[in-house]
């Protein structure tokens, strides 16, 4: 009988975190930045092709590159725009990180010197 109980427990935890997680955590994906091959480098300012994608908020960004000749750093607008970033923003190094998307536009850049510059940034939209 202590089995059958512990049972109907666990489902009944299972239930109540589908019912409290945010439905757009449920739907998310998971995209991998750039392709397979390159990921995030200097080929990125054609990603995601024609929009081959449509993302929503929770929506995770994996960005795979080689640790040292690259790094990512979520920015705002204006960062984006001067290829900068303020002294406590997060700065990615491992070479595969994983970022969830927020709602509305989500910009990211290399901290590497001159790689923004040269186009390693991206903008993605998600709603």
């Amino acid at each position: 009988m202590a089995v059958r109980g512990g049972s109907t427990a666990v489902v009944a935890i299972v239930v109540m975190l589908f019912l409290v997680l945010p439905r757009d955590m449920v739907d998310a994906e998971s995209y991998f930045v750039g392709d397979r091959i390159y990921g995030w480098d200097f080929n990125i300012s054609n990603w995601p092709k024609a929009k081959a994608f449509t993302f929503k908020p929770g929506d995770e960004l994996v960005f795979t590159y080689e640790p040292g000749k690259y790094d990512v750093v979520p920015v705002n607008d204006i960062e984006y725009d001067n290829c900068g970033h303020a002294l406590d923003s997060k700065v990615y190094r491992s070479g595969n990180d994983k970022i969830n998307l927020v709602d509305g536009s989500n910009y990211f850049i290399s901290d590497f010197p001159n790689q923004c510059e040269s186009g390693m940034k991206l903008r993605v939209f998600a709603k």
